[in-house]
């Protein structure tokens, strides 16, 4: 009776195959609120000032953070000058050898990527805290007209990233994080 119902589901929705992606973005013990984020991110699909213009908005397309460059999703979350002092500071965290991400395919690489110093799933954690801060702090300057240094948002995703691995201590995943997220 199993195999038949499943046969059915299978005939009305098949199943894709998994992305290659996936395991970045919807790994165990990811805070499902950044995961979402990190999922609209990565399908490209935030509605950025240079998105909401392609729909006819009336608005302008630069950055609200550095009012430089359109603000698309690369720009935004990955090469804006304000973006980039953050991303500085959670590499050098996490000790990498290497250079800021240009777009966003570097960055997923460098999320696929494991080392004893850096582990991927600590990787994702930070990229996921640093994405969703990011963005709300875009909304933060769009809609309140607030300004927040780049420090106070390091101590915000730094805060988060402590709490994460507080609260999946047990896990046999998580026992090593602090220690290398701290150092």
């Amino acid at each position: 009776m199993r195999m038949r119902r499943r046969k059915v589901e299978e005939g009305i929705r098949p199943r894709e195959s998994t992305k290659d992606w996936a395991k970045v973005i919807w790994y165990k013990g990811a805070v499902p609120k950044q995961a979402f984020h990190m999922w609209i991110a990565n399908y490209d699909r935030m509605p950025t000032r240079v998105r909401l213009a392609s729909w006819g908005m009336l608005i302008s397309t630069h950055c609200c953070l550095c009012s430089q460059f359109p603000e698309d999703r690369d720009h935004l979350l990955l090469t804006c000058e304000y973006s980039v002092v953050i991303w500085k500071w959670a590499l050098l965290r996490l000790r990498p050898s290497g250079r800021l991400f240009c777009n966003w395919q570097e960055l997923l690489s460098w999320l696929k990527s494991d080392t004893l110093q850096a582990p991927a799933t600590l990787r994702c954690l930070v990229a996921h805290a640093t994405i969703y801060h990011l963005w709300k702090q875009r909304n933060n300057v769009l809609f309140n007209s607030t300004h927040i240094p780049p420090e106070s948002i390091i101590k915000c995703i730094d805060r988060d990233i402590r709490n994460t691995i507080h609260a999946r201590n047990r896990r046999k995943r998580f026992l090593n994080y602090l220690p290398l997220w701290s150092h």
